[in-house]
């Protein structure tokens, strides 16, 4: 009997496995909402060192599409959740419905934590990109995200450039566009950092960027979450490079 039991246990064991890499297979897949990625240290505008400011949290909502599942979260938030959603959020816009909606649909989402896990996993992600360091930024980014990521590191590899890369820190980080659709989870973050980068080619000459100034760079990244999952992970899965 023991033999059995063995081996039922070892095939449910097997059929966990596959199902949860299905799952979180899941997150990897386009939503309809992407931007093409880019390249961290492009377009960036160099100033003087400076203190990094205070982060602040400031709401800027779009008007939500039809397709959002806001419309058929019934359930309501309740008075503690209202205050989370208020902590980043104004009462009444667009973007406090959807996070109503992703709240109606994974309890354990608090945005504030999101925040703060977000501007980890940006410098998490930039500094693995400066680093050329694929293994480290495979399980933080979408498929198309990190094929994009892969390739300018690939690309950056090819001409024998190295990049020399410090990051200072947050002028401000905020959530500025969040939805859910079709059980997916999409929050929007506007970064506003402060960084030193400077890409050097073989000889050792500087290319592109400075190695000693500020550049003060503003990104907006896009990430998704399937709320069905029991992974608790966001994913990168679009990234935008404001001028």
């Amino acid at each position: 009997m023991n033999g059995f039991v063995d081996i039922y246990t070892l095939i449910f064991l097997v059929l966990a496995v596959v199902i949860f890499f299905k799952l979180r297979g899941v997150l990897g897949q386009r939503t309809g909402n992407e931007r093409p990625p880019f390249d961290p240290f492009a377009r960036r505008k160099a100033s003087e060192p400076e203190a990094a400011a205070g982060d602040k949290v400031v709401a800027l909502p779009r008007r939500p599409s039809a397709n959002d599942d806001a419309a058929v979260a019934a359930q309501p938030v309740t008075t503690s959740e209202d205050q989370r959603i208020a902590a980043v959020a104004q009462p009444g816009t667009p973007l406090a419905s959807a996070l109503a909606a992703i709240i109606a649909a994974d309890r354990n989402f608090d945005p504030q934590q999101f925040i703060d896990g977000a501007r980890t996993a940006y410098e998490m992600i930039v500094t693995a990109f400066a680093q050329g360091d694929r293994k480290a930024l495979k399980p933080l980014l979408g498929r198309e995200v990190y094929d994009g990521f892969a390739g300018a590191i690939g690309e950056r590899e090819a001409r024998g450039e190295t990049v020399e890369f410090n990051f200072v820190g947050f002028e401000k980080v905020e959530m500025v566009d969040g939805a859910l659709k079709n059980g997916t989870a999409q929050v929007s973050v506007k970064f506003v950092s402060k960084l030193i980068s400077a890409t050097r080619d073989k000889a050792g000459e500087i290319v592109d960027g400075d190695a000693v100034h500020i550049a003060d760079v503003t990104d907006i990244w896009t990430f998704a979450r399937d709320v069905s999952s029991r992974d608790p992970n966001w994913l990168l899965v679009a990234t935008e490079t404001v001028e």
